[in-house]
């Protein structure tokens, strides 16, 4: 079974899912979709970028078929959970596709955005919701959201989830779905927690699995470049030159990091843009439409920011810090080689970045191949401390201030603005109470004692002095 024909779905999805361009099932939707289509709970691992929207949206459109027309206020048959407003918006733009002949409502909550429209849309109930834990647990607190009529539970990225701390959210969110319910599990990977997590939730589930999990997508090439963390900027510069980098991500671990890359990029003339949690949700949405038409080369993120990038014909991901957590990789990685295409990963490691590259390494089983062919790798194999200090350098900042404790003149005294006088030949060295160096007069020199005469506090006339009661 390779055809989307061969399922058994309905005219109007097979129509919507054929002019979407999709006429054969990636391994992923071949083997999900029959499972979840008999109603069985079901647990799937995959890469990003093989297909995963489709093949839990596909299922659950056929299914809602046989009660259409059967919403409440405030409710939704059908829960998708995603981690990130962009994974979510990308899942509400694909679930449309799919079900444009169809009269279902689909409603998007997510954070970031007025929360009145998304309540104005909820008010009669919906078929379909497509949502990220944090809003939806918001409006469902204000009554404006209900779950009991929930028929399928789709939770989306869940390794991505438990990343972000949404663990509490989404058991919570759990708690107030039916306990008759069909769920569907998705990850690109799947740790020990993330299988607990599933476990907790899914009743007696099917398991598919395209490929041994924590695995990178067959079809991208990677390769690591050791450089030091003061020449990053440098040979991103040099990278870039090479005009095969049509369409480039570039992943950093820190968002005043994607920011930095970014105004980098803009001074030597490439169009990028930047796009994290700090930034607003029109701006990240802005940022990705400019990438999605071609109006920018660059995009920069951060790991959270990626996730529901899913741009065609991504040539390189470039990551310019390497990922502290290695399922970061594989996702990160994921972005280029979608739908069957091919790209490129090139990885940035300095010294202190050693370790993080060997777990990589462990989690995917495979070595990465080294690339040698770039002006700075014999300082990439130097220890840490061999390249000088450049401004590339997180502690280092543009345009510091200027130290002012320190003094032009040599001569001048730590503190004081008098110059030092030079000493004579066969002079002594004095201590500081030395009279010779002291400006107060020493009480034992007769001479300035008679010169001066003796000192005398000043009285202020004006000073009220206490005098304690005689009782």
């Amino acid at each position: 079974m390779t055809k989307f024909a061969d399922l058994g779905l309905r005219s109007p999805i097979l129509r919507a899912v054929e002019e979407s361009g999709y006429q054969t099932m990636t391994p992923i939707q071949s083997k999900a979709i029959p499972k979840v289509l008999q109603g069985h709970d079901l647990i799937a691992v995959a890469q990003t970028g093989t297909g995963k929207t489709a093949a839990f949206s596909l299922p659950i459109i056929q299914m809602l078929l046989q009660g259409e027309g059967k919403r409440k206020p405030k409710t939704t048959r059908a829960l998708i959970l995603a981690p990130t407003r962009e994974l979510a918006i990308q899942i509400e733009e694909n679930v449309r596709g799919y079900s444009k002949y169809l009269h279902y409502k689909i409603s998007l909550v997510y954070g970031g955005a007025s929360a009145k429209p998304q309540i104005k849309a909820m008010a009669p109930g919906v078929d379909i919701l497509i949502a990220t834990p944090g809003r939806l647990l918001d409006l469902m607190n204000q009554g404006h959201i209900k779950l009991f009529d929930v028929e399928y539970f789709v939770l989306d990225e869940a390794d991505r989830m438990l990343d972000m701390g949404f663990i509490r959210d989404i058991r919570r969110i759990v708690e107030k779905l039916p306990t008759k319910r069909q769920t569907l599990f998705f990850s690109a990977t799947m740790p020990k927690t993330v299988e607990g997590l599933a476990n907790s939730i899914l009743s007696n589930p099917d398991r598919v699995e395209v490929a041994p999990a924590a695995t990178t997508a067959e079809k991208v090439e990677q390769f690591v470049l050791y450089v030091p963390k003061t020449m990053k900027r440098k040979l991103l510069a040099h990278v870039l030159k090479d005009e095969a980098l049509k369409r480039v991500i570039i992943f950093t671990r820190t968002k005043h990091g994607a920011n930095r890359v970014a105004k980098n990029l803009e001074q030597l003339g490439i169009l990028s843009s930047a796009i994290h949690g700090n930034k607003s949700q029109s701006a990240r949405q802005r940022a990705l439409n400019e990438f999605k038409n071609g109006e920018i080369r660059v995009l920069v993120a951060t790991d959270v920011a990626a996730r529901g990038i899913d741009v065609d014909d991504i040539t390189h991901v470039i990551n310019y810090d390497l990922p502290n957590e290695p399922d970061s990789y594989v996702h990160r990685i994921g972005r280029t080689a979608r739908a069957g295409s091919t790209g490129i990963a090139l990885s940035f490691c300095d010294h202190e970045e050693r370790g993080y590259l060997r777990d990589i390494e462990k989690l995917i089983r495979h070595k990465i191949p080294l690339l040698d062919d770039h002006p700075f790798h014999l300082e990439g194999m130097q220890p840490a401390d061999y390249a000088d200090p450049d401004d590339d350098d997180d502690d280092d900042r543009q345009n510091r201030r200027p130290n002012r404790g320190r003094r032009q003149n040599k001569g001048a005294r730590k503190g004081s603005p008098h110059k030092r006088e030079p000493k004579k030949d066969g002079a002594k060295n004095k201590g500081p109470n030395s009279s010779a160096q002291s400006r107060r007069p020493n009480a034992n020199d007769g001479n300035n004692a008679e010169e001066n005469g003796p000192r005398k506090k000043k009285k202020n006339k004006n000073r009220k002095h206490y005098r304690p009661s005689k009782g």
